[in-house]
């Protein structure tokens, strides 16, 4: 086999949202620029796999919820039929405009796109092995690792089983099962339990602690698991999943729990426990970069890793898996690598459950700051006082703001409810920049809206919400 060899300023491996973010910035600032990937376009996961082909589902499932609640408003609509084969081409019709419309971005910028899987010889070789055929030698200055995060599912499950899904597989919707259970109650295996749930399946959750989402602030949660409650035929709290094997045309589940065993079937499986950094099979061996017990590349501020010449980026780099920090942490490293004063110091990565109601939040949480010992308020607006949630028929949201009872600096914002995820980056920007409840009291919301409910929250630290009576709180001098 015939080996090409080239050369580049910069190697990107990965081409999902912080790979292909590193190689758009590095590209306007004047580098010489290759992004390898096994996909034709960029995008990886989050695009093909992951946050937006999910995203389109659960729109439709709100879609058919809000159809079916209708009725109480006095309107009423036939029960919908699902046909799963346009469903999907739909979802996948999303995905294509956007990593088409990547790939075209990527070819204005003159990068240089690799279609191949590849692995390091040295700390500035690359060994890319072609999508298809051949070979090339890649040398680079500098390189950025981008090579995100995979489904973690117990080898000892029937991984070759049709019936047993991941976050990945869940998503071709081919038929709709009549059972699924789904082990794991985070934020991956409550949205895609949500999606089944709505399209006619009968869904269950196993989780092995207390509640869903565990870490999760509990007064954010419980809106959402009263929904839940209705929504999914059951919920199994405290319970271990110690088996799963093919039987009957289906998979037949063992689970343990203080009560003893129980075994039961269903259609199919869904395992969403956790996902595992790609750093396996890199040729990281061959070079300086160090990985720690859980496999993420270790990395500085810059994101630097342990080799002068490699820098490690998105999921591959540690806590939280998230799109939006794997693409500011793309901007950081390539600027570091410009040559520019540079680190990676968010004081607030936004998390969005994007169930219905969703859950956001950022900055500390009730529960870090009780582990970590910090003082703090706590100002709470239950949406039930929100007019423009009664509008909406979802009063079940609250919005919560985490103080310094001493200086009223806003150190983390909670919000439950319907359009959360949107209303967040508010609260991102106050923490940022160091807000205090005064600053948030004092700037003009519009009304009717839920993006009010900031505002009220932070009336509610000084007792003097309109639409919420609370004892009135010393207002500083």
């Amino acid at each position: 086999m015939t080996i090409e060899k080239r050369e580049t300023d910069l190697a990107v491996i990965g081409a999902g949202p912080g790979g292909y973010a590193a190689a758009f910035r590095a590209a306007d600032l004047g580098m010489r620029v290759a992004l390898i990937d096994v996909e034709k376009n960029p995008g990886g996961v989050c695009l093909f796999r992951g946050c937006i082909p999910s995203k389109a589902f659960l729109h439709v499932a709100k879609v058919i919820a809000e159809a079916k609640q209708a009725s109480s408003w006095g309107v009423e609509f036939a029960s919908p039929r699902i046909d799963s084969k346009k469903l999907t081409a739909w979802k996948e019709g999303v995905a294509k405009k956007l990593t088409e419309g990547l790939g075209q971005l990527s070819r204005q910028r003159k990068i240089e796109f690799i279609e191949g899987r590849g692995d390091f010889l040295d700390s500035n070789t690359l060994r890319i092995l072609k999508v298809g055929k051949g070979e090339i030698r890649l040398s680079f200055k500098q390189a950025i690792l981008a090579t995100g995060s995979r489904p973690f599912i117990p080898e000892k499950w029937p991984l070759e089983s049709p019936g047993l899904l991941n976050s990945t597989s869940a998503l071709q919707i081919d038929s709709i099962p009549k059972t699924l259970l789904v082990v794991g109650g985070g934020y991956i295996g409550l949205e895609l339990g949500t999606v089944y749930a709505e399209l006619g399946t009968k869904v269950s959750v196993v989780e092995m602690t207390s509640g869903y989402l565990p870490g999760v602030d509990r007064d954010l949660v419980t809106p959402l698991a009263k929904r839940l409650e209705k929504l999914f035929v059951r919920s199994m709290f405290e319970t271990e999943v110690v088996g799963i094997s093919e039987k009957g045309g289906g998979l037949a589940v063992k689970m343990k729990n203080a009560s003893g065993e129980q075994e039961e079937i269903f259609d199919k499986v869904l395992v969403a426990i956790g996902r595992r950094p790609n750093s396996s099979g890199l040729g990281l061996d061959n070079t300086k970069v160090e990985v720690d017990e859980k496999g993420f590349v270790k990395v500085d501020p810059q994101r630097r890793t342990s080799d002068s010449a490699i820098f490690a980026i998105g999921d591959l780099a540690g806590e939280p898996m998230l799109a939006h920090k794997a693409s500011h942490e793309a901007r950081v490293a390539v600027e570091v690598i410009h040559g520019e004063n540079a680190a990676f110091e968010p004081m607030a990565i936004p998390a969005v459950v994007f169930t219905d109601p969703e859950i956001a939040w950022c900055g500390l949480t009730e529960n870090e700051a009780r582990e970590k010992g910090i003082e703090i308020a706590v100002a709470r607006f239950p949406w039930a006082a929100s007019g423009r949630a009664l509008t909406l028929d979802r009063p079940e949201g609250v919005t919560k703001l985490i103080l310094d009872p001493k200086t009223e600096q806003i150190l983390g914002v909670g919000i439950c409810g319907s359009g959360a995820g949107e209303l967040i980056s508010e609260g991102v920007l106050a923490v940022e920049m160091g807000t205090t409840a005064s600053d948030l009291k004092l700037s003009i919301h519009p009304h009717p809206t839920l993006s009010e409910t900031l505002m009220e929250a932070s009336e509610v630290f000084f007792g003097q919400s309109v639409h919420l009576y609370r004892p009135k709180r010393e207002v500083k001098k």
